[in-house]
């Protein structure tokens, strides 16, 4: 990530909208798995020529679920600082609000009527904008998807933050390692219905079935429902009842700021070591006063950095979204998996040592 982009990120949200935007963002790591007909990839009758010359001279409209939000400008400006290198024109349009899904289909249909070459939407809703979607395909324009997910026969490629199993496994590897692999350890997640909590905590379970974590044991599975003080509860119960307790991995970044809130102002202050998702802007200070060691999430703007480059990769005719096809983005070469998706890479792990390069 360059450090000119996060330098001209936006400044941090305060405490209370930050928890509220971080799960915003985090909401949609998951992509639909709609049963509907609109579950099927759109892919182009065209072929791709992986050696096609990328074009120069478009217009790619960012539509992320919010503006003004730290998260989205961070990933936004990874996207425009990509488009200037490549030649190409950056715009961004977007509602005020994250749960403006009808503002987001009106923004949708002026980036058509504005004819831009593709668009890349990070979406509220899986299917409310999928007929504004086919209609923008349907004109022409290549649709790509990041962050969160349409179905996926309205877009023609969806850049995924991580990889679900990248996520739990990475997870537990990094609370393993804290605690010297021995010890009980548990999971702080948000509500017990998510979806891709429960994933990601798939695989943390499938992570430890190997040998080397047979001294870990996790012991319970709390919710603290994404919210602060309920999660801020859980913690505290958590000690309580496991008075032995090494460790908690909280995949919520709602859940890992309240843990850790809790931890800094007790006597488990660097014994019990917490890990999971969370953005630097919320962890810093735990880390710098050493409640923390290490946490981790995807850079957005490597993200929309991906996303912009997609988009050119698709109009240029490298790609039409099929699985299989390869292409180079920067220095990295992405294969795009199932239903159009590619996965971003292994996520990023914040700690003292460069959490400070980071504004989101």
């Amino acid at each position: 990530m360059r450090k000119s982009s996060l330098r001209r990120a936006c400044v941090a949200l305060a405490a209370v909208s930050s928890l509220a935007l971080a799960a915003t963002a985090c909401g949609g790591t998951t992509k639909n798995n709609s049963g509907s007909d609109e579950s099927a990839a759109a892919t182009s009758t065209a072929k791709a020529d992986p050696n096609a010359a990328l074009k120069k001279g478009l217009t790619v409209g960012f539509l992320p679920k919010q503006v003004n939000n730290p998260y989205f400008t961070s990933a936004d400006k990874g996207g425009e600082t990509a488009l200037t290198e490549l030649g190409s024109k950056y715009k961004e349009v977007g509602p005020s609000s994250a749960t403006d899904t009808s503002g987001q289909v009106s923004y949708v249909n002026t980036l058509t009527q504005q004819q831009v070459n593709a668009m890349a939407v990070s979406a509220q809703d899986p299917g409310a904008l999928c007929t504004a979607l086919k209609q923008a395909m349907s004109n022409g324009i290549k649709v790509v998807t990041y962050d969160s997910d349409t179905n996926a026969g309205c877009r023609d490629a969806f850049v995924s933050q991580a990889s679900a199993e990248d996520l739990g496994r990475t997870e537990v590897q990094l609370l393993a390692e804290q605690i010297g692999y021995k010890g009980q350890i548990a999971i702080l997640s948000a509500a017990q219905t998510a979806t891709n909590q429960n994933t990601w905590i798939g695989y943390m379970k499938e992570e430890l079935k190997d040998p080397k974590y047979k001294n870990v044991k996790l012991v319970k599975i709390a919710y603290g429902n994404d919210d602060a003080q309920q999660s801020f509860q859980q913690t505290q119960g958590l000690l309580q009842q496991y008075p032995d307790l090494k460790g908690i991995i909280s995949p919520t970044t709602v859940g890992i700021k309240a843990a850790a809130q809790y931890l800094s102002g007790s006597k488990y202050k660097g014994k019990v070591k917490l890990t999971g998702l969370g953005t630097p802007n919320d962890m810093r200070q735990y880390v710098k006063n050493g409640t923390v060691e290490g946490f981790e999430l995807w850079d957005p703007a490597k993200l929309g950095d991906l996303a912009a480059r997609t988009a050119v990769a698709l109009v240029s005719g490298q790609i039409t979204g099929k699985e299989g096809e390869t292409f180079k983005a920067g220095d990295t070469t992405y294969t795009i998996g199932k239903d159009g998706v590619i996965n971003l890479g292994k996520p990023t792990v914040f700690d003292a040592k460069n959490i400070d390069q980071f504004n989101f």
